[in-house]
This record gives structure tokens, sequence and C-alpha cells, in this order.
């Protein structure tokens, strides 16, 4: 049986950039343990994708804040993680969530766990949790909390509360 780990956004932007918080910062260690703890091949990673003209589109204009414009330093992993992902399968994404990447999981057999970690807690890491689990209703979803982190605080809690809700184990 298989377990897989799914970094999610650990970009620039999210960590010390346009949108970092002290929060994210104090998680890097952390999800850099979690991703040595995992065959090289047994990760997938997303990233936060967006084109110059993010501005006039519909996330945009509800978070006017630029990050993650392809091609940007802030659109980058941060070099000391992307380094341990140098095998992952990486799947750029337009939107909170990564179709793209939970039908790729669909695909590997003998799948008995997916473990998600990164950012954001209460947008990106649910969303890819929440498709994962409507993907693959029978596989056990985790989310480590001590590798991920929210917006805020609040919103971090509240989205682990969420995803409990959601048969998906926050450890």
């Amino acid at each position: 049986m298989k377990k897989l780990l799914i970094v999610i956004d650990m970009q620039n932007d999210f960590i010390d950039g346009s949108l970092g918080t002290p929060e994210a910062v104090a998680i890097v260690d952390a999800v850099k343990d979690k991703i040595r703890s995992y065959p090289a091949g047994d990760i997938f990673a997303t990233m936060d994708t967006h084109g110059p003209d993010y501005l006039c589109t519909q996330e945009g204009r509800n978070l006017p804040v630029e990050h993650c414009i392809q091609g940007t330093e802030g659109w980058h992993i941060r070099p000391d993680i992307a380094e341990l992902l140098t095998e992952a399968a990486i799947f750029e994404k337009p939107t909170f969530g990564s179709v793209q990447m939970a039908e790729a999981v669909k695909e590997i057999e003998d799948l008995e766990e997916i473990e998600l970690i990164g950012l954001c807690t209460d947008i990106c890491v649910v969303s890819n949790a929440l498709l994962l689990k409507a993907t693959l209703p029978e596989v056990k979803i985790s989310v480590d909390a001590s590798c991920c982190a929210g917006v805020t605080q609040e919103k971090h809690l509240a989205a682990l509360e969420t995803m409990r809700s959601c048969q998906i184990e926050v450890r």
C-alpha cells in the first residue's frame, strides 16, 4: 500500500512575500522535515500560478494583491524546499484546488493514504483536501496541522475543523 505526500503552495509569496505571514515562515522547517520523511517519488506539490492579468480575474477582484505571477520570484517554491522536491510531480494551478493533481492521484494504484501540508490552510489546503476526498472517498486523507498555516490563526483553526467535519484526519 502506498502513502502520498502533497505539498501545497510553499511559494515565496505565501511564505515571506506579498501574502506572507509569520506563521507561514514558522512552518518552513517542519515542512522540510516532513518532506524528508517520505520517499522522493511519493511526493506531489502544487503551485499557485497566475498570469499578468490576475487583477482582472474573479480571484483578483476579490483578493486584489498580486501574488504568484508566473515567472516572478514570488511564484517560485522557496529554494530550500524546492531542492527537496526535485523528483516530485508539480502541478501548477490557476485557482485554489488542482483538478489535474486530483486526477493524477486517482491513477495511483494501491493508494492507502494521502497527507497534505502547506499554505494556506483555509484556502488552498482545505480546497485540495476536499477535492481529493470527493475524488477518492475511500482513501484516508490527513493533514498535518504543524506543517500548515492559514491567513490568520483563527482561519487556520476553522479550516482544520471543517476538514475534521469532512472526515479528514487532522494531526
